[in-house]
């Protein structure tokens, strides 16, 4: 094999181009000689159709709205597709908002997209890689970034282009592209995923065992996050084990009541409390939807402007529907009352090893004081006692005032001094500075 590729590119590099140009018009010019003997139908099946030649196609089980409002000035496109592309199935393509187009797009809104021979209009649900490769779920595509965005329709090949519009109105304001995209594969089977949170609440404690309910509406369900990782507000880390039988309410089993579904028993790291609050955080898959809506421009006057499905925001613009507000939506101030915790109880069998200083001692509360009522020779003594401690407070104030008096007087003397000494070490270094400067000049003139 190597020396049959060592041959043709030695033949190849012995023969000049215009040499090979020269061969290959001879032998077309022999295949025209020889095709030119044969009558026409031989040689339509031979050569086939020339190119410019004249063809009548007869087209089959045509709608009659196509004739209907056929128009001549607006010549109809005749080609072919592949094998592959008439297949219908997911698409997952590298998607990206137009830089001239205003507003994001929303996930599951309905786009026009233009993919070879097909415009159809289909809901994309946009995706974005993480590092781990996990296919994350984009409420709206990013603002300068490319996004992952998978829809159903009928399959292109890889690296086909793709053109988003989403109307075909031509009196539209604003630029009329809104995304461009390439087709990374087809039938893919990557799950698209997007964060849940499960909040529960315990029904019942033993120890570092709890049963949590309002999380799951069925064993099943607690069968399915068999093994998954909890957590309190507080910090304490569990793991969902399996579904927990208990009775709850009024009526237990014997009488006619039913136990109650959806109950799950956790394990945690430490003994919770009735007031905890455990949730579950995982993710859940987003399905693509199976739709897609080819246009029909051709059977329809050109005048009229083609209308798919709606978007939720034209919706409730033409029914004048307003904006639903939840009102859990909204960002509220977190206030949580501070919890009373109980007292340490040391047991008396570990009081007496332990240190006097740790030992918990009985403090007299007030309430235990009583009143004491004085004599009358106590209270003239007390008022006594009163009326000194007023005079040597008076006496306090006075000399505080007094010395506060002499310090400002002492500072102000005191900065008269330092201005005056400032002054008489100018004049000093001024004169020292003539003496050296004289000194210097004598010295030069010697």
């Amino acid at each position: 094999m190597r020396m049959m590729k060592r041959t043709i590119k030695a033949r190849i590099k012995a023969k000049p181009m215009k040499a090979l140009k020269e061969e290959a018009e001879l032998q077309r010019q022999r295949n025209i000689a020889e095709l030119n003997d044969l009558d026409e139908a031989t040689r339509l099946d031979i050569e086939g159709y020339r190119t410019g030649t004249y063809l009548r196609l007869e087209i089959h089980d045509v709608p009659y709205e196509m004739v209907e409002h056929f128009d001549p000035f607006h010549p109809i496109l005749v080609g072919g597709i592949g094998l592959t592309e008439e297949n219908v199935g997911y698409m997952q393509t590298r998607f990206k908002r137009h830089r001239w187009h205003k507003k994001v797009l929303k996930n599951k809104d309905p786009i026009i997209v233009s993919i070879g021979w097909r415009r159809y209009q289909t809901l994309p649900v946009y995706a974005i890689e993480d590092v781990n490769g996990r296919h994350r779920m984009l409420k709206y595509t990013p603002e300068h970034m490319h996004c992952l965005a998978m829809f159903w329709g009928p399959l292109a090949p890889p690296n086909t282009g793709v053109v988003a519009v989403q109307n075909l109105s031509n009196n539209q304001a604003s630029f009329r592209i809104t995304a461009t995209a390439v087709v990374l594969e087809f039938n893919h089977a990557a799950k698209i995923v997007k964060k849940i949170k499960l909040v529960g609440e315990p029904c019942k404690i033993y120890k570092k065992t709890a049963l949590i309910k309002k999380m799951f509406t069925s064993d099943l369900e607690v069968a399915r996050f068999e093994g998954a990782s909890i957590r309190t507000v507080s910090g304490i880390r569990g793991q969902v084990k399996k579904a927990g039988k208990i009775e709850l309410g009024n009526k237990p089993k014997k009488k006619g009541g039913q136990p109650e579904e959806g109950i799950a028993r956790c394990t945690f790291e430490d003994k919770i409390l009735m007031s905890d609050i455990v949730f579950l955080r995982a993710w859940t898959q987003v399905d693509v939807p199976c739709f897609y809506n080819p246009l029909t421009t051709a059977l329809q006057p050109r005048a009229e402007t083609w209308q798919g499905v709606r978007t939720v925001a034209e919706l409730r613009r033409d029914y004048n529907l307003p904006i639903p507000d939840n009102k859990d939506s909204h960002y509220k101030p977190i206030v949580r009352p501070l919890k009373k915790f109980n007292p340490i109880v040391v047991p008396k069998s570990l009081q007496s090893a332990l240190p006097f200083r740790s030992k918990p001692k009985e403090t007299k509360s007030k309430k235990d004081t009583r009143a004491v009522v004085p004599e009358p020779h106590e209270r003239d003594v007390h008022k006594l006692v009163q009326h000194l401690q007023l005079i040597r407070s008076n006496k306090l104030k006075q000399q505080k005032l007094k010395k506060q008096e002499q310090k400002k007087k002492h500072n102000a003397e005191k900065a008269k001094e330092e201005i005056v000494t400032k002054k008489r070490q100018r004049e000093e270094r001024r004169d020292r500075y003539r003496t050296q400067d004289k000194l210097q000049k004598k010295m030069r003139r010697e």
